[in-house]
Formats: structure tokens, C-alpha cells, sequence
């Protein structure tokens, strides 16, 4: 009987897709694991911050507004699952300085600046998302991007 077993890029892009599941967002369910050393550092998934109520409970306040997809981001109560990864590593005292992120969507420019800022060294990232900023920063930041492609 062969087995046949994921590669790295399969199986960390696999657990940000369970990651996703936790999502509170009623518009995208996103999932982020940040990765070195092929251990995992830390994960997220984009929701309202602990204690607030979810958007699930109390509705989305963009699309309330209907604001598009893609733009203005600081009118959100919820955080990014990318920015929850980042945080959570931070709170637990998580060096992710040269780690790779595992997102199941590519980062948007809030995001970009934090995973350029924390030395996030490589984004592999499945959906895309539409941010051309995002694009530009990540692009001219030199972090090797890789659009996951199963």
C-alpha cells in the first residue's frame, strides 16, 4: 500500500483553510498560519476582537454601509486573520522575523504593511483579493510571493 502525503505547501495551506473555519466575518472567512522551520509559529482568522460581539450576532457594519470589498478597511470591527496571527505571535513572545505566511487570500495593504514590517520573508497566499496597493508594496517590499495554486 503506498500513502501519499502532502507536500509543506499542501499541508500548511490545508491547516489555513481549517484555520478559516473559525472566521467571524459574514462576507470572507479568511485563515493565515505563519510558518519556520516547517513548525508553526502562530494563526489567525479575521473576526471582531476578543470580547466584542461578532459580526455573525450582530451583523456586518460595511455591508450595512455597502462599502465594497477591497476598500475602505478601517471601517471594520473585525481584524484581519492575517494582523490575528501577527498579534497572537506577539502576545505569546513569537519571533516570526523571516517566517512564511500561509494565507488562504492574498494580504491587502493594511496587512501587507504589517507582514512587510514584521519580516515576514515569503507570502503564499491561494485567492486573490482587490488590493492593487497591497500588490505594489508587496512587489516593491522584495518578500518572495507565491499564488498557491492547487
Amino acid at each position: 500500500m503506498t500513502m501519499t502525503r502532502p507536500s509543506w505547501d499542501e499541508y500548511f495551506m490545508e491547516i489555513a483553510h481549517l484555520v478559516k473555519k473559525r472566521a467571524t466575518c459574514l462576507r470572507r472567512q479568511v485563515g493565515a498560519v505563519l510558518v519556520k522551520d516547517k513548525n508553526i509559529l502562530a494563526t489567525g482568522y479575521n473576526g471582531t476582537p476578543s470580547g466584542i460581539e461578532h459580526c455573525l450576532d450582530r451583523g456586518c457594519l460595511r455591508e450595512q454601509m455597502g462599502i465594497p470589498s477591497g476598500e475602505r478597511h478601517e471601517i471594520c470591527r473585525g481584524l484581519h486573520a492575517e494582523q490575528n496571527a501577527i498579534i497572537q505571535a506577539a502576545k505569546h513572545g513569537t519571533n516570526i522575523d523571516g517566517a512564511t505566511l500561509y494565507c488562504t487570500n492574498q494580504p491587502c495593504s493594511i496587512c501587507a504593511k504589517m507582514i512587510i514590517n514584521a519580516g515576514v520573508k515569503h507570502i503564499i497566499f491561494q485567492d486573490g483579493y482587490p488590493d492593487k496597493l497591497a500588490e505594489e508594496m508587496l512587489g516593491e517590499s522584495g518578500l518572495k510571493i507565491t499564488h498557491y495554486k492547487k
